[in-house]
């Protein structure tokens, strides 16, 4: 359950969701300094922890794992600044984000053009009934779902299993969906985009598996890559599937209230927050994504009532997995246990 301010109440109800985004215009701006270190610091551990776990492999096999486990943490951190480059949020430079992104995308197994392209259009359809399906979690509201025949009911519910979304999920993803450029097939560039990273992953691979053999791949590549995959799928869906999110029809839909409400404010200690670049102040993020992410506790710390609004635990975020339906008349999201007792 999230609540919009310590006390259950809505915060500052008189302000618009769209008056924010001149307050956080301040913002904006990425320190060039800060960036570069940012990316050095997360950079250069992840090399070292990939290079550590590769000499451990001759101590022991579960130790290189154990660490290929721990660097899966670096690498979702890659891909939090690889999301920043998209947004043209990391550096002022914007050929120079989109090169750093490309780079990095190699590594998350990411191709970046296309990921920029539909992340983009995620952004901008969040919380619209009228656009979904891409780059988001497919949700039904609960007439649709009542009103579908057996078979699309299935299928809906064995997508919102979280042994498919979490489980199964995260590894068809990256390894398997990245590599065509899905829903943008008919535009030669996302092709591009995905053919030249495929083509760096196999190079990669091809010399890991030439200087070190199998091992390597298997203890160190996989291991962090899935943990990587399986944090970032996880983090995206708290991020819009809470029991008070924001759903509108196309006529009703608004673009400031959508992302304001729509996400959420994933609390996190302060180790996890580093590892996500703080990506769980996504209801600030959503609102203006050219704010660079070690910005945005500052928003928070500046403008408090941000800070309360949408807040969720981790222990609350693991209740959240059972909610699927989407109520247009409690405007809640519900389990199907519930939209089921609503119907009696």
């Amino acid at each position: 359950m999230i609540e919009n301010s310590a006390s259950g109440r809505p915060v500052r109800e008189v302000e618009k969701a769209r008056d924010w985004v001149k307050v956080l215009a301040a913002y904006r701006e990425p320190s060039t300094l800060r960036s570069a270190y940012e990316l050095a610091v997360t950079l250069g551990l992840f090399v070292g922890l990939w290079a550590l776990a590769w000499w451990s492999l001759s101590v022991s096999g579960w130790l290189a794992f154990a660490i290929a486990l721990f660097n899966g943490g670096l690498l979702l951190r890659l891909f939090a600044i690889q999301h920043d480059c998209g947004h043209a949020a990391f550096f002022k430079n914007r050929t120079l984000s989109d090169w750093i992104g490309r780079i990095i995308g190699v590594l998350t197994l990411t191709p970046y053009d296309v990921w920029r392209r539909t992340h983009s259009m995620h952004h901008s359809s969040s919380g619209n009934l009228g656009r979904r399906g891409m780059g988001d979690v497919y949700t039904l509201t609960v007439t649709e779902y009542r009103e579908a025949g057996f078979w699309r009911r299935l299928q809906y519910r064995l997508y919102r299993n979280p042994i498919v979304l979490f489980g199964l999920g995260p590894g068809y993803l990256f390894f398997l969906q990245n590599r065509i450029p899905l829903g943008l097939m008919a535009n030669a560039r996302y092709w591009v985009s995905a053919m030249m990273t495929n083509a760096a992953i196999i190079a990669a691979l091809a010399a890991i598996l030439y200087f070190g053999g199998v091992m390597p791949i298997l203890l160190i590549f996989l291991p962090s890559t899935l943990l990587a995959a399986t944090a970032g799928v996880w983090l995206f869906y708290v991020q819009h599937q809470f029991e008070t999110t924001h759903w509108e029809e196309n006529e009703d839909w608004d673009l400031h209230d959508a992302a304001l409400h729509g996400s959420s404010h994933y609390v996190l200690p302060a180790f996890l927050q580093w590892l996500s670049a703080n990506i769980g102040i996504h209801h600030v993020h959503h609102l203006y994504s050219r704010i660079p992410f070690y910005r945005l506790p500052e928003v928070l710390r500046d403008n408090a009532a941000l800070g309360t609004m949408n807040r969720m635990t981790i222990r609350e975020s693991l209740r959240n997995a059972r909610l699927h339906l989407w109520d247009e008349k409690s405007r809640m999201l519900l389990s199907f246990a519930q939209a089921r007792k609503a119907a009696v």
